[in-house]
């Protein structure tokens, strides 16, 4: 029985046995919690059921639906996550407006695993695990020979929601007590080092990142350094460039004009946010900030993160990148798992 895992059909099909014994809907949801577990139905569902048996449809059988079936982005699922990441399913399921299994599916296809009451980023293989505990070891023993947090300049990308509305001309428009998640999404790429932010851009609704975009963001990020930290090019060291894995990160025209650069590329492991600045830190501040926030333009959007990024001292960037030895330290001693 404990691999056993009953599909809706079924847990209907029992639902349809205690109606007709004269069980109470609430009884025999009781009933399934305590055979079942967490894959019982939910109370709600068990009481819509037994509305139907008592309206005489029997039938337990998933019915075909007219139209297509509700979809999300898997942005959207990230983000629930970053703001929440002990969500359950159910919850997560509700916020998006689909069915639980749904959900159940996406996330196994990004390869999130609950940890300790929390969604973790990636279910890691022996080979990801050893890489980080290499990798970690390596940083930290790089750090006591000679310290080189000062030279990291990092970055990363986000995405931020906002929502449109339509209003007669002359008039505002309507604010949403709960932010849209299916509204219009504008991506945030930032860099910045322990002194604050050396460059960020907002692109346009709904334009992504690609390694073409990011080969000529880089670009500007290095003009932008020269401006604001000369210090770079005055001291025998070089920038050591702190970013993920991601495709648009890695593809050949980024690589070659990091070459022509002479920067350093510091070694980052795959699947690994909880040792990159702009994840632990700033993007986490960033959303806890965004959360009571309903954006209705691009233009309201940027002018929200101007007066954020200028509302932060340097202690608060300089305390992100000086916690990243911390965050070693912890994958170390987890051997190379995700820590708490």
């Amino acid at each position: 029985m404990s691999n056993f895992v009953p599909n809706k059909p079924f847990l209907r099909g029992i639902l349809l046995h205690y109606f007709i014994q004269k069980k109470s809907a609430a009884e025999a949801h009781r009933i399934l919690v305590g055979t079942y577990g967490d894959h019982a139905l939910s109370e709600r569902t068990c009481r819509d059921w037994f509305n139907r048996f008592k309206n005489g449809d029997f039938d337990v059988q998933d019915r075909e639906r007219s139209g297509a079936p509700k979809k999300f982005q898997d942005e959207e699922l990230e983000t629930l996550l970053a703001e929440d990441p002990c969500q359950t399913q159910s919850d997560i399921a509700k916020s998006l407006g689909v069915d639980r299994t749904t959900v159940s599916k996406r996330l196994t296809a990004l390869g999130m695993i609950q940890k300790e009451g929390s969604w973790v980023p990636y279910e890691l293989k022996p080979r990801d695990v050893e890489r980080r505990l290499v990798t970690c070891e390596q940083l930290l023993q790089r750090q006591k020979r000679k310290g080189f947090l000062h030279r990291i300049v990092t970055g990363d990308e986000k995405w931020i929601y906002y929502k449109k509305s339509w209003v007669k001309p002359g008039e505002a428009a309507a604010s949403t007590p709960k932010r849209n998640i299916h509204g219009s999404k504008l991506m945030l790429c930032i860099w910045w080092d322990q002194l604050g932010i050396v460059y960020y851009k907002l692109l346009q609704p709904n334009q992504t990142i690609t390694g073409d975009l990011y080969r000529r963001q880089l670009m500007r990020l290095s003009r932008t350094l020269k401006e604001k930290r000369p210090q770079y090019e005055q001291r025998h060291d070089k920038v050591i460039l702190l970013h993920d894995n991601a495709r648009p990160h890695v593809a050949s025209p980024v690589k070659t004009y990091l070459e022509t650069l002479k920067w350093e590329v510091l070694p980052h492991p795959p699947y690994s946010p909880d040792i990159a600045p702009s994840d632990y830190h700033l993007f986490r501040s960033m959303t806890n900030d965004l959360a009571e926030q309903h954006f209705i333009s691009y233009e309201e959007t940027k002018k929200w993160i101007d007066s954020w990024i200028a509302a932060k001292e340097v202690s608060f960037f300089r305390r992100g990148i000086q916690m990243l030895p911390e965050r070693w330290e912890k994958v170390v001693s987890s051997d190379g798992q995700y820590f708490n």
